[in-house]
C-alpha cells in the first residue's frame, strides 16, 4: 500500500510528510537543486514504514530508552514493554509508531495531531510551517488520562554527514551511559565533546544527551555552501548520536537525559495531570554561506 505524502513548500525549499508514518518528515530538499537538508528517504526507506529510515520524527511521551520495565507515577505503576525488534528496552514512546492525522494543511504547512491510547492516553500534536527556509516544528503532548503521568518531548531529526560537516552547539555538561545504554553518571563537558566552537564530528560512537544548552546550534557544511542554524525552546537539552562510518548524525533537541524516569528528580520530565499540556519548538533554518 502507497504512503499517502504531503507537500509543503516556500520560496526556497520543500518539504514532504508522512503523516501515517509516526508524522514522519521524508525529505526536507532545496528547491535550486533539490540538495538533501535533512537525511534524504528514497524510495525503499518509504515502503519500509520505518520512521527511523526516514529524515524525522516526533517522541512522545518520552525520549530514548527507559529501563526498569516501566517507571512509578504518583498514583502507581506504569508498565512499559520493549517496542522495537532490536532494542530490548522501550525507546522513543509511541507516537512515532501510530498514524496521525492531518487536522489542517496550506501549501506551506500542516497541523498533524495523534490521539493514543499506549502506553496511556495522550493527545499529540505537531504543527509543521515553512517560511523562506525555515522550517519550523512545534510539539505537543496533552495528558488524557485520568491520573497524572509523567511526559517527555523530543524531535528525532537525521542530518547529513560528511568528512567535513561542523556543528556548533555549547553545553557545560554530558549524561555517560553504561552498557545497558541507561544514563550512568553526569560530568562536566570533556574537551573532546566541546562544541562551543565549529568542529568536526567525533569520529566514535556519540550517543548522548548534552545539558545546559543555551537552545542554539550551527550545523555548517562549507563544502555545500549552505549551513543550518537551529534555535529551540523547551528544553536546554540536546542528544547527539554520531554512529561511525555512517553518512548521517543526530542532533535532537529532547527535554530530558536517558532513563530520566529513574534519575534523581526526574530533570527535564512534566508530571501532567488531567488536561495538562507541555510544549517543544525546534526551528531549522536554511542559509546559504557567501562562496
Amino acid at each position: 500500500m502507497q504512503t499517502q505524502l504531503l507537500t509543503l513548500r516556500d520560496s526556497l525549499t520543500e518539504l514532504t510528510l508522512a503523516p501515517a508514518l509516526g508524522a514522519s518528515l521524508v525529505n526536507w530538499t532545496r528547491r535550486a537543486d533539490g540538495r538533501p537538508l535533512l537525511r534524504p528517504s528514497d524510495a525503499h526507506a518509504l515502503a519500509s514504514g520505518n520512521p527511523r529510515r526516514l529524515a524525522c520524527y516526533p517522541l512522545v511521551p518520552w525520549s530514548n530508552r527507559i529501563g526498569g520495565g516501566g517507571f512509578a507515577t504518583p498514583d502507581g505503576w506504569q508498565p512499559l514493554a520493549a517496542n522495537t525488534d532490536h532494542e530490548a528496552l522501550p525507546i522513543h514512546g509511541s507516537a512515532w509508531q501510530q498514524p496521525w492525522q492531518i487536522v489542517g494543511a496550506t501549501s506551506d504547512s500542516a497541523i498533524l495531531q495523534l490521539d493514543s491510547l499506549t502506553p496511556f492516553a495522550y493527545r499529540a500534536r505537531l504543527e509543521i510551517t515553512l517560511d523562506t527556509g525555515r522550517l519550523s516544528l512545534q510539539l505537543q503532548a496533552t495528558h488524557k488520562g485520568p491520573r497524572a503521568n509523567w511526559y517527555g518531548l523530543g524531535l528525532h531529526p537525521y542530518f547529513p554527514r560528511s568528512s567535513t560537516t561542523q556543528l556548533q552547539a555549547s553545553a557545560e555538561g554530558v549524561w555517560l551511559c553504561g552498557d545497558d545504554k541507561l544514563s550512568s553518571q553526569w560530568i562536566a563537558l570533556p574537551d573532546s565533546w566541546n562544541f562551543s566552537e565549529p568542529g568536526r564530528l567525533p569520529g566514535q560512537l556519540v550517543d548522548n544527551a548534552f545539558t545546559a544548552w543555551p537552545g542554539c546550534a550551527r550545523i555548517i557544511e562549507q563544502d555545500a555552501g549552505y549551513q543550518i542554524s537551529c534555535r529551540a525552546k523547551g528544553t536546554d537539552l540536546f542528544l547527539l548520536y554520531c554512529p561511525p562510518e555512517q553518512n548521517f548524525f543526530c542532533f535532537e533537541p529532547v527535554t530530558h537525559p536517558v532513563n530520566a524516569h529513574h534519575l534523581p528528580q526526574r530533570p527535564g520530565l512534566h508530571l501532567l495531570g488531567p488536561g495538562q499540556s507541555c510544549r517543544l519548538q525546534f526551528e531549522l533554518q536554511y542559509q546559504a554561506l557567501a562562496s
